[in-house]
Formats: C-alpha cells, structure tokens, sequence
C-alpha cells in the first residue's frame, strides 16, 4: 500500500506525552476503589458516544440502563444500535486487529437486525453526503473494498509506523474506503481502540470514542481535510493523538474521583450540562465557587471549563477577576 500520510515531527513530542501519561493511568487505576467498574463505566460511555455520533438519540442514562438491562421508553433501534455496539466492544479481547474475518464479525455484531447485509463487504456505491445533499466523499468502488481493506490489514501488520500513528492512519483508511453500507464510523472507532489494545491494554477501556464525541466537529472537519487534495490522513492523525491524550487526563479524572466518591457515572450529576446550569444562574461564578457546589477538584473543573470553551458552549467576557461567562 502506498504511503498515505505525511510524517509530522511534531508527532514524537505528542507520543511522547502519552508515555507520560500511561504511568499516571496505570497509578490512578491502582489508587480507584473499584477498578472494574471503573471500566466497565468507561465502557458504557465509549458505546454511548460512538452511537451518538451516528445519530442515536438515547441520553447517558438510558444508556446505563439498557446496558444493565432496565426497562427503557425509546425507540426501538436507538436501543438496538446501543446493544449492538456493547456486544462488538465486549468481543475485543477475541478479536485479531489484522484479521478480514474478525473485522466482518465486529461489523455482523454492530449492525445485527439494523442492516440487511450485517457482516459483509457492501455491494453498491456510496457517497458522504451533507445536509444540504452536497457529497462530501464517495467510498471506493465497491468491487475494491475486499482487496483495499486486505491491503490496509497486510500493512497495519508490517508497517514501521508507531501504533499510536498506525491505529489513527487505519481508522481514517476505514472511513476513507467505507466499506459497508452502514456502521462504517462505528466498526473504524472500535477498530483503532482495538489496535491501541493489542500495544496496552488499557486502551480497551480508554474513553477515546467519548471525546471524539466532544469534539465531533473537528473530527468530521479533519476527516474532510485528509483527503481534499488526494489521501493524505495528517490532519486527523494530528487530532487524534490529541484525543487520545485527552481521553488518558479523562480517565485520571473518573479514576481519582473513585478515591471519594462512589463510581456512578449514570447518575453523576456533575457533568458539562451542571456546569453550564451554574454559570446560567451565575455568570460571574468563580473556578473556587465551582469546586464548592461541584466537589470536584480545581484541575477537573478547570479541564471541564476549557473542554467547554472549545466546543464553543462558552466564552469568558473580560478579565479573570472582574469578567464573566457566556453561554453561547
């Protein structure tokens, strides 16, 4: 397969943060009260968010629920699709990242009962539309797809590529190719999480899907940006060594937060939305204010506000001491 990205030398200081930071997670799961539930948690957020990319319409909660089984008021797909993606999460450690046969199996798992060709290579054309209908990318000829994705496995097996690269090249190239009908963001989500699994297993468990949700704006607009002018995944590989760096600072923050308080994401009310309730009813809410009513510590709020800002839910007016928020 020929070269499809451009190496940036920026990439080694990115990597090398995130070696940093895997003694930190490796610390913080060891110091949490419960580390299975803690990963279990993660889990449900990762399933959570790739739906939501595509479209579901459950709600954290409900997501929690239909995972443990509760009764839930919904519609029948968004239920299924959520079902769907638990079951192909919880087939990772079964799954080889280079093997065609488990790639096809994780997609039958994804779109079971959702798509009538579950676990098999597409068979028309497709195209990435907008929501005006303007196409923003066509797949590949649907005659390719089996030898291009071979092709794509063969060098993810071979490639010198560090895999924090290599995981972020392939999950653009399954976007790219799009080879099935349906499922394509979600098998390539699950997909790099599997490779970055195979190199730590940590990464099983890593909320990277919940911050490509946070961010889903640049995600799609790097997507776009990496192929443009020809193949080239630079721009998105940038954004996802970003992720997941932000992904490791984010499961430190649930992990610490286990050392005093019980694990129960579902229900946790502090979240961006609380957040966003308290500077509403107090736009000159100070970060000591917020670690108050919030219990949380300075650095998850601070990180929480500036998660905020850059998806663009709020902006700071004026100076630290005398400005104040504002919701956009």
């Amino acid at each position: 397969m020929r070269d499809f990205f451009t190496n940036n030398p920026l990439w080694h200081e990115k990597i090398g943060k995130i070696y940093a930071l895997l003694e930190r997670v490796k610390i913080s799961e060891e110091q949490s009260k419960d580390v299975l539930h803690l990963r279990r948690t993660n889990r449900i957020l990762s399933v959570g968010s790739t739906t939501a990319i595509e479209g579901n319409r459950l709600t954290t909660q409900q997501v929690f629920d239909v995972i443990n089984g509760k009764t839930v008021w919904a519609a029948a797909r968004d239920i299924k699709e959520v079902k769907n993606a638990y079951s192909a999460y919880e087939l990772i450690p079964d799954l080889s990242p280079y093997n065609v046969d488990d790639f096809l199996k994780a997609h039958r798992f994804i779109t079971d009962n959702l798509v009538q060709e579950a676990g098999q290579f597409r068979t028309v054309e497709v195209a990435v539309v907008n929501s005006k209908r303007e196409v923003l990318h066509s797949g590949a000829n649907f005659a390719e797809v089996p030898a291009l994705i071979s092709e794509l496995f063969e060098w993810g097996k071979t490639a010198d590529a560090h895999v924090l690269i290599k995981s972020s090249a392939m999950h653009f190239m399954i976007e790219h190719i799009h080879p099935f009908r349906d499922g394509n963001g979600r098998i390539g989500r699950l997909w790099q999480t599997l490779v970055l699994s195979r190199w730590n297993p940590i990464f099983e468990w890593m909320p990277v899907e919940t911050m490509i949700y946070r961010n889903q704006a640049n995600y799609y607009a790097t997507l776009q940006q990496s192929h443009t002018d020809g193949v080239d995944c630079l721009p998105f590989i940038d954004f996802m060594l970003d992720i997941i760096e932000n992904s490791m600072y984010q499961y430190i923050d649930i992990a610490t937060e286990t050392l005093s308080l019980p694990l129960n994401i579902g229900n946790d009310p502090v979240n961006s939305s609380y957040i966003l309730e308290l500077i509403k009813a107090n736009p000159h809410i100070s970060y000591d204010k917020l670690v108050e009513k919030t219990g949380r510590s300075r650095a998850t709020i601070k990180r929480m506000i500036k998660r905020l800002k850059q998806e663009g839910g709020i902006s700071r007016i004026g100076s630290d001491k005398t400005g104040y928020w504002k919701i956009n």
